[in-house]
């Protein structure tokens, strides 16, 4: 056989951990935090948006299609709060 051979088959396998240090864990944790709140901020402001602008169609007589708007917030909504427990459950 050759030394390469050799080298590489007797060669210990490493073993690897996993665990960040300490300061970036607080750091990711504050920056998921803020776009936790964030997204929960975006989704109440949109919500709002469309009430708003179904109430100001309604008032004028017209006729929009703002169901489709607020479940697409909602939809937005609902997957910003379940990113976190996702997550959490997968990691």
């Amino acid at each position: 056989m050759s030394v390469i051979h050799t080298v590489l088959v007797a060669a210990p396998v490493p073993t690897v951990t996993r665990q960040a240090p300490d300061t970036l864990i607080d750091k990711v944790g504050v920056v998921l935090g803020i776009a936790a709140w964030a997204g929960t901020a975006a989704g109440v402001a949109g919500i709002l948006i469309t009430g708003a602008m179904m109430a100001v169609s309604m008032r004028r007589g017209e006729s929009s299609e703002h169901m489709s708007r607020l479940g697409m917030v909602l939809v937005g909504s609902a997957l910003v709060a379940a990113a976190g427990p996702l997550i959490t459950f997968m990691f």
